[in-house]
């Protein structure tokens, strides 16, 4: 059978998208030889929802990818109703790219440290592989459970279509959404945090803006 290359997902509320996300993104999309999805997350339960809607944080996402094939937005868990558990996700996409294809679910250190909180967090690896984001220097520790659980799962590159534990080293960009919201609020302009074309059509950032008001 031809090698197919494999599906990776980034997800995130993104808000805003910056360009910490795109580069750990790109380096993910070269470092697998993947297609990666950015997949927008409907306001999460745990947190405050995000300063855009869903649709705001969609059209600058869409201006971040422009002039790029390798990085596709997918909006499926803001057309979906509901909580969006990442198990669901990946069931939905399983479905579309047959039992084969290798997909794979990307998570930063920190939050892979944390899986075992999230639903169903065993059988995310039935349905794909785990790609972790990891930056020079970060450690994260892993609770006594989930290390045991990964330890005979950890693999060097991505074989076969599900259930191992890749490390993917990438650079470490110190950006943070949360910087971003503050700048705006303060009355700047956090340029070269964000991709260009973000900044094209001024009415893509006005919810932003309108914090500092």
């Amino acid at each position: 059978m031809s090698h197919q290359r494999p599906l990776a997902i980034l997800g995130g509320t993104f808000d805003p998208i910056h360009n910490g996300h795109l580069r750990a993104a790109w380096e993910a999309a070269e470092a697998l030889d993947a297609e990666v999805r950015m997949v927008p997350a409907r306001t999460p339960p745990h947190r405050p929802p995000p300063i855009a809607d869903a649709a705001g944080r969609v059209a600058l996402l869409r201006a971040a990818l422009s002039g790029q094939e390798r990085l596709i937005l997918d909006t499926r868990e803001l057309d979906r109703d509901g909580p969006s558990y990442t198990v669901d996700t990946l069931a939905s996409l399983r479905a579309e790219i047959g039992p084969e294809r290798p997909l794979v679910l990307l998570v930063g250190a920190d939050a892979f440290a944390g899986l075992a909180s999230w639903h169903l967090w065993r059988d995310l690896f039935n349905l794909a592989h785990v790609g972790v984001l990891t930056r020079p220097g970060g450690a994260h520790p892993l609770p006594v459970e989930l290390e045991a659980f990964v330890a005979p799962r950890r693999a060097a590159r991505v074989q076969g279509p599900v259930g191992s534990v890749v490390g993917i080293d990438i650079t470490p960009l110190d950006i943070a959404a949360t910087a971003i919201r503050e700048s705006f609020a303060g009355g700047g302009e956090p340029r070269y945090l964000m991709p260009d074309p973000c900044f094209a059509d001024p009415a893509l950032l006005d919810p932003y803006r309108a914090l500092g008001l």
